[in-house]
C-alpha cells in the first residue's frame, strides 16, 4: 500500500535514506523533516508500506515556472529496499509522486540521479524520462555558514 510517511515511519526510512547512500544519525532531524514535509502543500514524501514493513519512499516537490506556465514536480529522493527490489515497488511509488504532481498543476517531471546509478537511469527511461545531461548542465554551491542573528559568517 502506498501512503504518505508519518512522523511515526523515522526509523524506517532512516534505514531507506542509508540503503539510498545517505546515513542518518538524527532520528528527531529525520522526523522533523518528516513533519516539515507535511505540512508543506508543495511537497509530498510516500511510503511503501507492506503491513508495517517500509519498502520505499518517494519524495516530490513541485517548483512553478515563472518563464512557462505550470509547474515542474522535482523526484527528490526514491529508494526501494533491496529485499524488495524489481517488485514494483518503485513503479507504485512513482506513480503516487506524479499524481501528486499533475494534481498540482505540474506539467514535467524532473529527477536527478548520479552517473553510477544505471540501473536506476533504466528505471526512469523505461517511464518515458529523457536523460538531459548533454543538452544541460546542472551546477551545485553549499551556503555559506549563517549566524544565529541569520547573517552571513
Amino acid at each position: 500500500m502506498i501512503r504518505p510517511a508519518e512522523p511515526t515511519d523515522t526509523a524506517a526510512v532512516n534505514e531507506l535514506l542509508h540503503e539510498l547512500g545517505y546515513p542518518q544519525d538524527d532520528p528527531d532531524a529525520t522526523t522533523a523533516r518528516l513533519k516539515s514535509w507535511a505540512d508543506d502543500p508543495a511537497g509530498a514524501v510516500f511510503v511503501a508500506d507492506a503491513g508495517g514493513n517500509l519498502l520505499g519512499l518517494v519524495a516530490v516537490y513541485v517548483e512553478p515556472f515563472i518563464q512557462l506556465p505550470g509547474s515542474s514536480a522535482r523526484i527528490v529522493a526514491l529508494v526501494v529496499s533491496d529485499r524488495a527490489r524489481r517488485q514494483g515497488v518503485a513503479t507504485e511509488l512513482m506513480g503516487a509522486a506524479e499524481s501528486f504532481a499533475v494534481q498540482q498543476g505540474c506539467v514535467r517531471f524532473e529527477v536527478t540521479s548520479s552517473n553510477y546509478r544505471t540501473e536506476a537511469h533504466k528505471f526512469y527511461e523505461s517511464r518515458g524520462y529523457v536523460n538531459q545531461a548533454e543538452r544541460s548542465s546542472r551546477f551545485l554551491r553549499v551556503a555559506p555558514p549563517q549566524s544565529a542573528s541569520g547573517t552571513t559568517v
